[in-house]
């Protein structure tokens, strides 16, 4: 009788598989880090985004985090809440509203960073400093292929 191949061992060994694994561990390492800040995940990618590019329009937003407008909007709507984020009137359009960073955002966003390092460094605790950054090297490598 021939041996059955390893299904399940066969699929762990890919890198597919393993690289997902990884990146869920990542995730959720800093949405655990961030949460005492009241953010979730896409918030802190939302409020990256306007801190980065702003005063920026809710669609450029959309387009560069490539999420869903009606969830951009809530998240928006969630961080002006919370006092993170501003919208008003584009000076240049006055049919779009231009995102900001208030400065309580800015402070959260400063804290959020710190936190998602310290969080990444657990994940890559495992590794060298010198493993840990070729492992970045070749992950950018296949993102960016």
């Amino acid at each position: 009788m021939t041996e059955r191949p390893r299904a399940l061992a066969h699929i762990q060994s890919l890198p597919s598989w393993l690289a997902g694994r990884v990146a869920e561990r990542g995730r959720s390492l800093v949405a655990e880090a961030i949460a005492g800040e009241g953010l979730k995940l896409s918030h802190h990618a939302v409020l990256a985004a306007v801190s980065e590019y702003g005063p920026v329009a809710q669609a450029d937003v959309v387009r560069r985090l490539g999420f869903d407008p009606k969830d951009v909007v809530i998240l928006l709507n969630q961080l002006e809440e919370a006092g993170l984020a501003i919208r008003e009137p584009d000076p240049r359009d006055r049919r779009k509203n231009a995102v900001t960073v208030t400065p309580a955002g800015a402070r959260t966003l400063e804290r959020c960073a710190e936190l998602a390092e310290r969080a990444n460094a657990e994940l890559l605790a495992p590794l060298s400093a010198a493993e840990g950054r070729q492992l970045m090297e070749l992950l950018t490598r296949v993102y960016q292929a």
